[in-house]
């Protein structure tokens, strides 16, 4: 299990600081960029230490690990860069309702509930868990495919394989 962990915590690692880090999170918009580079990240890392070509399922599962990891992490570093950047986004948005006058009062308190409650970072920490689980899995599939090992040559045919003794 640990030749699976090591991996997965650098991927997720990787995930979870450039997925929570302000500006830098903005490429996730892109099919999850960094979620599907740190299963790609992680797969590259388990197959370094195998010397033998890591099969889809194993690569799957490192990638699957190294989502959730980076899931968990991007949600516990996002509370304090929230909490510093919260009161900064309420007042955004305060400007911008203000400035349009065809929003209705319920959206209104919708709008400046969703930027100043926690329940909603609650909800979004475990989406963001379950969607970088998905997307870092797609990533591990994707780097088996990218770092294949490329196999021995087949042995002409007629030939005996002598196996060392044991």
């Amino acid at each position: 299990m640990s030749e699976r962990l090591q991996p997965a915590f650098w991927g997720g690692l990787f995930i979870g600081v450039l997925s929570a880090l302000p500006l830098v999170n903005a490429a996730n918009c892109c099919c999850c960029l960094w979620v599907v580079a740190g299963g790609v990240l992680a797969t590259y890392l388990r197959q370094q230490n195998m010397p033998v070509q890591i099969d889809a399922s194993e690569g799957a599962i490192v990638g699957l690990m190294a989502g959730a990891i980076g899931g968990v992490i991007s949600g516990l570093l996002a509370i304090p860069i929230q909490m510093m950047l919260g009161p900064m986004q309420a007042e955004f948005a305060q400007r911008i309702l203000e400035g349009n006058p065809d929003v209705p009062p319920e959206v209104r308190d919708m709008v400046l509930g969703m930027t100043s409650g926690s329940a909603a970072q609650v909800v979004t920490m475990i989406v963001s868990i379950v969607i970088s689980t998905i997307f870092g899995l797609a990533g591990g599939l994707l780097g088996v495919a990218i770092f294949k090992k490329s196999a021995p040559p087949t042995p002409p045919p007629g030939t005996v394989e002598i196996l060392p003794p044991a």
